[in-house]
């Protein structure tokens, strides 16, 4: 009598185990999808249309009709956004460095074995990243106001055509050194602690090992690093919009994402506000991109 042989077919057990790793990442898929993926494409159609006066200049109403590439034309001729764009690179040149530097140096000064008092030191770097961003734009705005100051704001102008573009970065800066410092110390404690002993077998020093060894090994999330903050650079708006009140240096239009809020709410153009919006999006996603193939073929040559 022949054998029976056994169901190639998945048992009820296995397939909802299967699908049970779907379940868990679809609450953060329908979030994606409702508030990034949903209005990207609101955004995009109303960028291709504007809001036309019935009847003449008498008219009684408005409209909306289709205007094609009319407002991408108008959002690429606009000299106001392209300034913004300019200031906005500027921060970012200042920002992504120092960010970026000063996260690798604590983390690494934290990694040392001779380091005391090691929670305490890596949760005072980390706090500001918790303090929201309007809330620390506040505080270091009246950090640098002369009537305020207790850093030298009475002779100092913290708010100058130049001084300006140090204080807004300033205040990125302090908040997101933090974030990308655990980020690079966890890639740290993640080493093997016999490379150092081999290098001190060797006669390698704490620098030495640092420079030859920890450095290039967290490499990969130094770049990672490097990305997010070149991201968050492309979106500054927070600073420099809770800043604006208190000091006439920081206009409504100056950077794009302020530009684009007062398109919107400002001046009732929802749909300039909408093109802005997505030449922005493009020119961020190939900054980006151009980025990372830089970074990596950097670290590539230095292998």
């Amino acid at each position: 009598m022949a054998r029976p042989t056994p169901s190639t077919r998945p048992s009820g057990a296995a397939r909802g185990t299967s699908r049970f790793p779907y379940l868990l990442v679809l609450p953060a898929v329908l979030l994606f999808a409702g508030f990034v993926v949903a209005p990207g494409i609101y955004a995009l159609v109303l960028s291709f249309q504007r809001r036309k006066i019935n009847g003449g200049l008498l008219g009684g109403g408005t409209h909306t009709v289709w205007a094609g590439l009319a407002n991408y034309r108008d959002v690429l001729g606009d000299a106001e956004l392209w300034s913004g764009v300019l200031r906005m690179l500027t921060l970012g040149a200042i920002t992504v460095p120092a960010t970026v530097l000063f996260a690798l140096l604590f983390a690494v000064l934290l990694d040392m074995e001779r380091t005391r008092l090691k929670r305490v030191t890596r949760l005072t770097i980390f706090l500001p990243y918790a303090v929201p961003g309007v809330i620390a734009s506040l505080m270091w705005g009246f950090l640098y106001l002369p009537a305020t100051s207790p850093i030298g704001g009475d002779h100092v102008d913290f708010f100058g055509q130049v001084a300006v573009y140090l204080s807004v970065s300033n205040v990125a800066v302090w908040a997101a050194v933090g974030f990308n410092m655990i980020v690079i110390y966890t890639a740290l404690r993640a080493l093997p602690a016999e490379l150092y002993e081999s290098a001190r077998l060797d006669g390698a020093g704490e620098w030495q090992i640092v420079r030859r060894i920890k450095v290039p090994m967290v490499m990969p999330a130094v770049v990672m690093c490097c990305l997010f903050t070149v991201l968050a650079a492309l979106q500054v708006f927070n600073e420099p919009n809770t800043l604006k009140p208190l000091s006439n240096a920081v206009s409504s239009t100056w950077v794009p994402l302020m530009k684009i809020y007062d398109d919107a709410f400002g001046n009732s153009d929802i749909y300039s506000a909408a093109a802005t919006s997505v030449v922005l999006t493009v020119g961020a996603l190939a900054v980006s991109f151009v980025t990372a193939r830089v970074i990596q073929s950097r670290v590539q040559e230095g292998k």
